[in-house]
């Protein structure tokens, strides 16, 4: 359980950095658990992209090019891995 918990900070600090709407202070709270839900649901990068996608349009009425959230999906997959491999 503490390696989760540890992987899922990580998630955490790695969003908090991506910061796609540049509100500083972050403000994201909701949006990077979902997000967490959502690396621990789908391994492909794309289908996780178009999900962070969504997850943000949703709560801002903005949408993030796919480019985008797919760099950040393919960064939260290595640490997806990373954890599965670290045992």
């Amino acid at each position: 359980m503490r390696k989760e918990v540890a992987t899922n900070l990580q998630f955490v600090d790695l969003l908090n950095q991506w910061d796609p709407f540049h509100l500083e202070h972050g403000d994201y709270e909701p949006e990077i658990a979902d997000t967490i839900q959502a690396v621990h649901e789908l391994d492909d990068p794309l289908n996780l992209a178009k999900r962070i996608q969504s997850i943000y349009e949703f709560s801002f009425e903005k949408v993030i090019p796919i480019e985008e959230c797919l760099q950040i999906s393919k960064d939260l997959l290595v640490i997806k891995a990373n954890q599965s491999c670290s045992f």
